[in-house]
């Protein structure tokens, strides 16, 4: 009996391991034919770009050709940068600026441009594109967060995970914003700054915001110099109780309670000066940094550059387009030809 039980535990593990067998056998066999069908997928591409080798080259020979024609007969388009660094949350309506200045310039509207920039005729038919982006920086998210942690009471915090805040990080929110024109003459960028940082500069909802904030860090920065100067005559006080506290001691051994009470005040007005001293400081950072509505950090160069990267020449743009014109093409005469052979 207990050999007939024995027998047929070797069945089941024998059956068992069959199993696992085929499971992994299928598993790889179903691997291979992935690999197998990538590899297919990649020989067939290199037989289709082998056959049309020639129609594809000639296809981008001729959009370069165009491409270089129309290169040599359209006007130098150059560029120039302004950085700036918005206050009191501009940076929305900077956008909104320069995205109105741009649709002058697609509307070719150079009556308005002239009157918006006080610029000639000539140099505002120069004007090609105007278009901002934000200078992308991760510690602008981190240091929002943490001035958003500081702000908020503990339990709204654990309801308002980083990456919750990431993702709400917009545009508008960075610090520094690049603003970049292209026209073809290459000294009118310079006559420009003036109109782009004005528009923000000289609205009266932003000049009241950095009136009212320069008052209030004015008055801190009054308050906390007063504080200061009084935690300083305290602490002069306190030295000069300890000095006569030390000349009526007696014996080196004898432990005077008032001295120790007076060294532990001292050592609270130490850190209540630390304390006002790192606050002046960032209020003077504030006064600095806020002193604007918008800090220019480099303003647009005398003379523009001239465009000439690869990815903006006529030449390259029209040949690749060629190529993939001609891809596409061959493609859809393969797909019709599979499609009337299937139908027949």
């Amino acid at each position: 009996m207990s050999n007939e039980k024995k027998d047929n535990e070797e069945v089941d593990l024998g059956s068992l391991f069959i199993l696992i067998g085929k499971g992994f056998s299928k598993l790889f066999h179903f691997i291979g034919q992935i690999f197998k069908g990538i590899f297919n997928f990649f020989i067939q591409v290199l037989l289709f770009l082998k056959s049309n080798l020639l129609k594809i080259g000639a296809s981008a020979l001729i959009g370069g050709i165009i491409g270089l024609f129309v290169h040599f007969n359209s006007e130098a388009k150059y560029e120039a940068h302004l950085l700036v660094k918005p206050n009191f949350k501009s940076s929305r309506q900077l956008y909104n600026n320069i995205n109105y200045y741009n649709d002058l310039v697609k509307q070719k509207d150079t009556v308005l441009l002239v009157e918006t920039f006080d610029i000639s005729i000539v140099d505002a038919r120069s004007l090609k594109k105007f278009e901002i982006n934000p200078i992308i920086n991760n510690n602008d998210i981190v240091t929002a967060y943490d001035e958003l942690i500081l702000s908020i009471d503990t339990l709204t915090v654990k309801s308002f995970s980083f990456d919750q805040f990431k993702s709400s990080f917009t545009n508008y929110d960075y610090n520094v914003h690049d603003i970049r024109v292209v026209a073809t003459q290459n000294n009118v960028f310079q006559k420009l700054s003036k109109t782009i940082i004005s528009s923000i500069t000289e609205n009266s909802y932003f000049k009241n915001l950095k009136k009212l904030n320069q008052e209030n860090l004015e008055r801190t920065n009054s308050l906390l110099l007063k504080n200061l100067t009084q935690a300083d005559s305290l602490h002069n006080i306190y030295k000069k109780v300890l000095l006569e506290e030390a000349k009526k001691t007696s014996s080196g051994t004898q432990i005077d309670m008032g001295s120790q009470k007076g060294i532990s005040r001292e050592l609270e007005l130490f850190k209540t000066n630390a304390t006002l001293s790192e606050d002046l400081k960032d209020i003077s950072e504030d006064l600095s940094e806020k002193s604007e509505i918008i800090n220019v950090i480099s303003n647009f160069q005398p003379v523009g550059h001239q465009i000439k990267e690869i990815q903006r020449n006529y030449t390259f743009q029209l040949a690749v387009l060629g190529a993939l014109g001609m891809v596409l093409f061959l493609l859809l005469r393969k797909l019709n030809k599979y499609l009337e052979s299937y139908k027949s």
